[in-house]
């Protein structure tokens, strides 16, 4: 019978051997365990620190979860910060929590908001993993924290340990600070952070009021564009921190997408703007004012190719632009500064600090310094710094226009005084040339006034004429009018006293009967039968009627053209009065009538017009004018066919409307230009004076109508006239 300690040692090289290959195919299976976070009662918040954090690169983006927990390919994250740059690779990030706290709620922190996709892998109650996902692309309201940051519950037991998972993508640079502890702690950095960015922002708004008031106040440039810089970079950095996304644009992928980008790279742009004119870079270095100007069309590109979908590219350039702008500025600024220059040296003090800041949080990144509240936020406290600083330089700027101002009236008062003596040389001899001067200008002013008063008597003299050649013409048709129904007056004068003495013996003759007796009465009557036949008593009663009647039509007619020229005249309404517009067409032509050749027929459609207010007497003045026109530019035709003169009248809203058109010879386009100006005619000398025209288009517009000429050479000439209906609103 073999004991235990027999059967120990036979079984101990086979035992031993299974031990070890045991062991080695654990170590083959099993991935390499990083250090665990532990969340202690003392230490109840803590930054992932060296070798608690491990990572895998997914360089296809489409590994599931399965491969990813069985995978070796987990390596250990020698890194205080987790930094991966712009990458397209899916990060994987594995670490364990222990809870050594009385609670089981613990929290999980990830500070950097501006992760596109980030889904957080954790085991439940059985032991199984389900997954969280987030992320800036994700909705807002999904999250289990309302907040910029990635904030998860976590549901630890005391006492025990889980193993989480991450999984990352971003068009970003990849930053991944983690936080864990215990929800009074992780509420308290998250507020602690809220209020430090608060407060930056109150600042950043705080400087704006401040310049925008001083910008208005001094009207220098300068400080607009410092109002728009410090906006830019405070937006950048609302941006950065999630600020924007968690309060204004959270719901609008598109903006989300595109926020980080177009804030980068308008800070990029107002702050080379800015540069350019606190220090004046055009004026002291054209050279470095076109390299600005070059910084800037290519910052603007970014936002294209961001436009575009771009978004890697556009971060790649906006670094490269980030690194290479601020080492230029600041060796320009510094240069400047070497050439004492006062607004250049704050420059310089503004900017270092900020670039001091931009230090701190790239070696807080890397593991260099510690990763704490003061680093985290170096470079919003840099930020405020500097705008604080280029506020003061900007306020400087107002000390160094008050001592150039007075420099300036300093210098312009030594230059007025010397400038008071050659004043008094100059005064004599300036008095002397200016009295010489007057004496020249009273002689010219002498000339001008004997000219003028020559023109005032030619222009008269040709307003006579005018008005001696209009009164000739229209008085040579009143007498010719009224002398043909005159002539038949007259004419019909003789015949009916010849007829009235046959009628006067026949009564003669008949009243001799009462004298006689009845044998010579009945011879008597038969002698005055006879005389009737002779002198054929009948005709002569027709005769009579027709000779009275004749006489009436000429009466008639008579009156007719003194109510024309009546109407036309309108000698006795000075006033504006109510007319109707067809009796002022009709009178003109009226009077015209006897120079209207036989070939020339008037063509009238008339509309239903209202009574319009007008002073009468120079409307058909204007009527006058344009008809005679009319009627010369037909006689001056080489071939006289059937010719017209139509008259259209029509009511547009507040006006009436006056077509006279005729088909004379017409007008070219360099007359018609010319046609209202005073003294401007186309007839020979002597047959016109260029001022009926004048005087229509004076009349018209008196009463605030407007008159259009359409004419072309060979094809008539068209006026249409525009008269308001009631002249006295148009007048006021």
């Amino acid at each position: 019978m073999i004991d235990y300690k027999t059967m120990l040692h036979l079984t101990k090289p086979a035992l031993y051997k299974f031990v070890c290959l045991l062991l080695l195919v654990m170590v083959r299976y099993m991935p390499a365990q990083a250090d665990t976070i532990t969340i202690a009662p003392n230490h109840s918040i803590q930054l992932a620190e060296y070798g608690q954090l491990e990572y895998l690169l997914d360089a296809e983006g489409n590994m599931q979860f399965p491969e990813i927990e069985n995978s070796p390919a987990f390596k250990k994250l020698n890194k205080q910060i987790p930094n991966f740059g712009l990458t397209q690779d899916a990060i994987w990030l594995r670490f364990t929590i222990s809870n050594t706290t009385p609670s089981a709620h613990l929290m999980l922190n990830v500070t950097y908001p501006i992760l596109d996709l980030i889904d957080l892998y954790y085991p439940d109650s059985t032991g199984k993993y389900q997954v969280i996902p987030g992320g800036e692309l994700r909705p807002f309201n999904k999250r289990p924290v309302n907040h910029q940051n990635f904030v998860y519950n976590l549901n630890i037991p005391n006492g025990t340990a889980q193993t989480f998972y991450l999984r990352i993508q971003s068009r970003e640079a990849i930053l991944v600070p983690i936080y864990a502890g215990t929800e009074r702690e992780i509420y308290n950095k998250l507020y602690n952070d809220d209020l430090l960015l608060a407060i930056y922002i109150g600042i950043i708004l705080v400087m704006i009021c401040y310049n925008t008031f001083i910008f208005f106040s001094v009207k220098d440039w300068s400080y607009f564009y410092y109002i728009i810089y410090i906006a830019c970079v405070g937006l950048a950095q609302i941006c950065l921190h999630g600020f924007g996304y968690r309060f204004f644009w959270h719901e609008n992928i598109y903006v989300t997408e595109q926020s980080v980008l177009w804030a980068g790279a308008l800070s990029g742009i107002s702050v080379l703007l800015f540069v350019q004119s606190f220090l004046h870079v055009r004026d002291k270095a054209p050279w470095a004012y076109r390299v600005m100007s070059l910084f800037i069309i290519v910052y603007s590109s970014t936002i294209v190719l961001s436009l575009l979908g771009y978004f890697s590219i556009a971060y790649a350039l906006i670094d490269f632009l980030a690194i290479t702008g601020v080492i230029f500025i600041m060796v320009f600024a510094v240069m400047q500064a070497v050439r004492k220059s006062r607004t250049a040296r704050i420059f310089v003090l503004a900017w270092t600090v900020f670039i001091l800041a931009i230090i701190c949080f790239v070696l807080k990144d890397v593991g260099i310094i510690p990763y704490n509240i003061f680093t985290s936020h170096i470079i919003v406290i840099g930020s405020a710094i500097e705008v604080i600083l280029l506020s003061f330089a900007l306020a400087d700027k107002i000390n160094t226009f008050k001592a150039e101002k007075e420099a300036s009236q300093a210098i312009a008062l030594e230059i007025s005084k010397e400038n008071e003596q050659l004043v008094r040389e100059q005064n004599i001899i300036l008095e002397a040339k200016v009295q010489e001067r007057t004496e020249e200008l009273q002689n010219s002013n002498l000339d001008l006034n004997i000219a003028l008063t020559n023109l005032k008597e030619a222009q008269t003299q040709l307003v006579e004429k005018e008005k001696m050649a209009s009164l000739g013409q229209l008085t040579a048709g009143i007498a010719h009018e009224i002398n043909n129904p005159i002539n038949f007056v007259t004419s019909n004068i003789k015949p009916l006293k010849l007829d009235i003495a046959d009628l006067k013996s026949l009564l003669t003759r008949y009243d001799e009967l009462s004298a006689k007796s009845e044998p010579e009465i009945r011879k008597e009557l038969a002698d005055i039968e006879k005389f009737k036949r002779e002198i054929d008593i009948e005709y002569i009663h027709e005769e009579i009627t027709s000779l009275i009647k004749g006489i009436e039509d000429g009466a008639a007619r008579t009156a007719e053209i003194v109510k024309g020229l009546r109407t036309f005249s309108r000698l006795d309404e000075s006033e504006v009065k109510s007319i109707d517009i067809h009796e002022g067409l009709d009178s003109t032509l009226v009077l015209l009538r006897n120079g209207i050749p036989a070939n020339v027929n008037i063509i009238k459609e008339y509309a239903d017009l209202p009574k319009i207010e007008c002073y009468a007497g120079k409307i058909n003045q204007v009527f006058m004018n344009i008809f005679s026109n009319a009627l010369n530019a037909i006689r001056s035709k080489a071939v006289q066919r059937e010719e017209s003169i139509t008259i259209i009248t029509r009511q547009e809203g507040d006006f009436i409307v006056i077509t006279i058109r005729d088909t004379g010879i017409g007008m070219s386009r360099e007359v018609q230009e010319k046609i209202f100006d005073p003294f401007f005619t186309t007839k020979d000398v002597g047959e016109g004076t260029g001022l009926g025209l004048s005087i229509v288009f004076s009349i018209i517009e008196k009463h605030k109508g407007k008159i259009v000429v359409n004419s072309n050479p060979n094809e008539g000439a068209e006026f249409i006239i525009y008269l308001p209906l009631n002249i006295v609103n148009h007048l006021s």
